[in-house]
């Protein structure tokens, strides 16, 4: 029985083996979960961002509430799982992501990048986006798809321009659309606990985010070339808009800053939603909810020849939406950072610019 479980061992793939790896890290790692009781579980002596179920906002919002709203003040980052977001889905997403950047050549997926448009619809090359403050771009490339219409003539229109289709890759814009809608959803169910936590009414968020100019970014990191050397996979930024979901891939390199200035590593289980508090909620908050800074570094060098791929939801509320500080987050032991208000576009093309994609 053991020799033929140490030849089973030996006998792996590579790739399978990575996978019991990660699988253990995981186990490891996502030690503190809060759990439906209403407690957390301490597994281990090391500080991990929470897991959250949605199945507490159907069966007991306010515990719901509490548990994000106490997670995100802390981290700024949760992880969230039974989201409602079909497996079966992420993973088709996922394949048809793969063959458009791996299958197609660079000449045609060039035709789908718009000048001019700040990479806010369609394909964006390796290396043109570079994080706030950074020398360098990352080491990455992506596709973008955003939210549909209604009207032709719509009052927004100047702000969101329509969604390019790809003609070679069968089932990529629909599968692209179907994730965005998705996780706006669940995105909405988030803003509505975090608006309860922020004592305002629960449907705060319902109508300055119904037709916000959010983005599904669909992200391709290339294996590290050597000539990459000083570039890193995504730079350490924070987001713009007011919160991101993110769906992670196999490979792991997320990592998040902690309070103390030391780096952690962020590796959801498979199928979970790590979901980020961004800048326009920190504003509009006064810092209540943190914007954390966080960056995905490059893979050990034994891994360097493995892309990876991940899909990150930016929520952005309705362009003409004014992020005026909440009363309820300003105090006299916290006064208004900011005094003066700014509408939603305003800032987010004042962040285009900082980080080159206009």
């Amino acid at each position: 029985m053991q020799k033929n479980s140490k030849k089973g061992q030996q006998g792996e793939k590579p790739e399978a083996q990575h996978k019991k790896e990660r699988k253990k890290e995981r186990k490891k790692e996502t030690t503190m979960t809060i759990i439906m009781g209403g407690g957390v579980e301490e597994e281990g002596e090391d500080d991990f961002v929470p897991t959250v179920s949605l199945t507490l906002y159907e069966t007991d919002f306010d515990q719901f509430v509490n548990k994000l709203g106490e997670a995100y003040e802390k981290y700024g980052f949760v992880i969230l799982e039974n989201h409602g977001v079909a497996q079966t889905d992420i993973e088709r997403a996922f394949r048809l992501s793969k063959s458009f950047f791996e299958d197609l050549s660079q000449e045609e997926k060039e035709k789908y990048h718009l000048p001019g448009k700040g990479g806010a619809r369609g394909f964006t090359a390796f290396g043109r986006e570079t994080a706030k403050g950074a020398t360098k771009s990352d080491l990455k490339e992506f596709w973008h798809q955003g939210r549909d219409l209604p009207t032709k003539g719509h009052k927004f229109e100047k702000f969101m321009p329509p969604n390019v289709e790809v003609n070679e890759i069968e089932g990529f814009t629909e599968s692209a659309k179907h994730i965005f809608y998705s996780l706006d959803e669940l995105g909405n169910r988030v803003l509505q606990a975090l608006a309860v936590y922020l004592k305002q009414d629960r449907h705060l968020f319902d109508d300055k985010i119904d037709e916000g100019n959010s983005i599904l970014r669909i992200i391709h990191y290339p294996p590290i070339a050597e000539e990459s050397a000083g570039h890193v996979r995504a730079g350490a930024h924070e987001d713009i808009n007011l919160i991101t979901l993110l769906l992670g891939a196999d490979e792991g390199g997320l990592q998040i800053l902690r309070k103390d200035g030391k780096w952690l590593d962020v590796n959801p289980a498979p199928g979970c939603v790590t979901c980020n508090i961004g800048d326009m909620l920190q504003r509009l908050t006064n810092h209540v909810l943190p914007s954390t800074t966080h960056r995905v570094v490059n893979p050990p060098k034994e891994r360097a020849h493995i892309p990876r791929f991940s899909m990150p939801y930016f929520l952005h509320p309705n362009p003409d939406y004014v992020i005026d500080t909440l009363e309820s987050c300003v105090s006299e032991d916290r006064p208004n950072r900011y005094p003066e208000p700014i509408s939603s576009d305003d800032y987010l093309q004042e962040r285009l610019k900082e980080i080159k994609l206009k």
